[in-house]
């Protein structure tokens, strides 16, 4: 177990944190037909659009309520009210998400208010779901904009309703990419289940050119299926962050819920597929102990560069246990970890301390690392001290590719494995010949954190049954 330090600088010296709205505004662009919309100044909202767009190479949806020092002062209901009539009229979306910021947090804008207001004196907006959720970036940071709007438009949008035995939901983490989600949208289809993706980037920033231009989000999770969420048998969350969603949909419409602090891992993914095999009442398909005895392969192959290596590492919560733990199981050491803000993921961390604070932090304690690992910020960090930098979150912006890379899943864990791997091969071969840090002692220690060439417990009765 982790304890949390908290830095206490002056000042953020090349932050690592991402605000609130941005996150929030991540969660929404993965439905279907929406438009999401800062609440705040235009360079809110244009600081958040280069990121995203720089991240995905995709053109992004965004509009702002462009708040002035006039607004700021007396209010900012008319700019609410024409940003939400222009948007209906011009780009007619079924949902209208709000993120309101630092700014208008300040001023105190009373935004739940306003939007009875509006509902009354404009009845043209009648036919579009309207979803707000608080999210000041002056707290917290991206991950907590993220969870708290995926409650909102739980919340906003979801009412019980018959139970379908064969419907799940799925809330990914803010750090999935859209190829993980579409890895695991593979893995429980393929049990005969249908899932419900909540919110699905994998159908609106997967990288695709789209038939038509609407102005909105082009793909995602459509009204019609947040609406039927409330029909799950079951609801699964991909890290802490989605428990309070997860909660939300049970006390709406009782779904039992099950939270996975991880499926980045040998051991997570045996849970999952234990969990779905459950739920199911089918056996574990075939390629599935196949992509098993794969990634136990990968990790046998791959502990020789990972075994007794240092990290420094830097990201939010949930992806900072995902990756971290990895590492851990792979035999490497966890010497400088770095996040944003407090989660009860840090407890869960197989590491002495992890410090909430910036990239500075993460520099002063990596020198004697040999791996860093963070977003593409760090990448000079990583240059200052002649380390390899395996880039991870948000954003990435010096790489391509960022919405097909997979990191959960079975396939997902040996891609990442691989990518560690390679890095530190490529140190030995061009950067450190004949310096390498592996001691027997620590190869030893690697075997050893490699887990055991066995079947995984499929201990489901009926899948006993079904593979006899």
């Amino acid at each position: 177990m982790a304890s949390v330090i908290e830095s206490k600088k002056a000042c953020a010296v090349n932050p690592l944190k991402m605000s609130q709205p941005l996150g929030a505004t991540l969660a929404f662009l993965g439905l279907d037909a929406c438009m999401p919309v800062m609440h705040g100044s235009q360079g809110c909202t244009s600081f958040g659009l280069v990121l995203l767009v720089r991240h995905f190479k995709e053109a992004i949806p965004l509009q702002t309520t462009a708040m002035n020092e006039v607004t700021s002062i007396l209010g900012g209901y008319d700019n609410l009210e024409a940003a939400l009539v222009n948007i209906r009229n011009r780009a007619a979306p079924k949902i209208i998400a709000i993120c309101s910021t630092g700014l208008t947090e300040t001023k105190g804008d009373d935004v739940e208010g306003f939007l009875v207001t509006v509902r009354k004196r404009k009845p043209e907006l009648a036919d579009t779901e309207i979803v707000f959720v608080s999210s000041p970036d002056y707290v917290g940071g991206f991950e907590d904009g993220y969870q708290h709007a995926v409650t909102a438009i739980v919340r906003t949008l979801v009412k019980p309703l018959p139970v379908k035995a064969d419907q799940i939901t799925l809330l990914p983490g803010s750090y999935l990419s859209p190829g993980d989600m579409d890895e695991l949208r593979e893995i429980i289809e393929s049990f005969g289940l249908t899932v419900i993706v909540l919110p699905d980037l994998s159908g609106s920033l997967d990288g695709h050119i789209p038939p038509d231009w609407r102005g909105t989000t082009l793909g995602g999770t459509t009204l019609a299926q947040i609406r039927s969420v409330g029909a799950s048998v079951c609801t699964l969350g991909v890290g802490e962050q989605t428990r309070q969603a997860a909660l939300a949909l049970q006390d709406i419409a009782g779904t039992p819920l099950e939270i996975f602090e991880r499926l980045t891992g040998l051991e997570a993914n045996d849970r999952l597929l234990q969990k779905l095999a459950q739920l199911s009442g089918q056996p574990v398909p075939a390629k599935y102990r196949r992509q098993r005895s794969q990634l136990l392969d990968a990790m046998l192959d791959s502990h020789f560069y990972t075994g007794g290596i240092k990290v420094a590492i830097a990201a939010e919560p949930d992806l900072l246990l995902a990756v971290g733990s990895l590492l851990m199981d792979m035999g490497a050491e966890l010497t400088c970890c770095v996040s944003t803000t407090k989660s009860a993921s840090h407890a869960l961390l197989p590491a002495d301390q992890v410090i909430l604070g910036d990239l500075e932090d993460l520099e002063r304690g990596a020198p004697g690392c040999d791996l860093l690992v963070t977003h593409s910020h760090g990448r000079q960090a990583a240059h200052r001290l002649n380390k390899p930098l395996l880039r991870i979150g948000f954003p990435v912006f010096d790489r391509v590719g960022n919405a097909h890379r997979r990191m959960v899943g079975y396939r997902g864990t040996m891609e990442l494995i691989f990518e560690v791997a390679n890095l530190m091969l490529d140190q030995v071969e061009h950067h450190h010949p004949g310096d390498w840090p592996l001691t027997p002692e620590a190869l030893r220690a690697a075997a050893k954190a490699t887990p055991p060439l066995s079947e995984p417990c499929f201990d489901n009765p009926r899948l006993a049954q079904a593979s006899a």
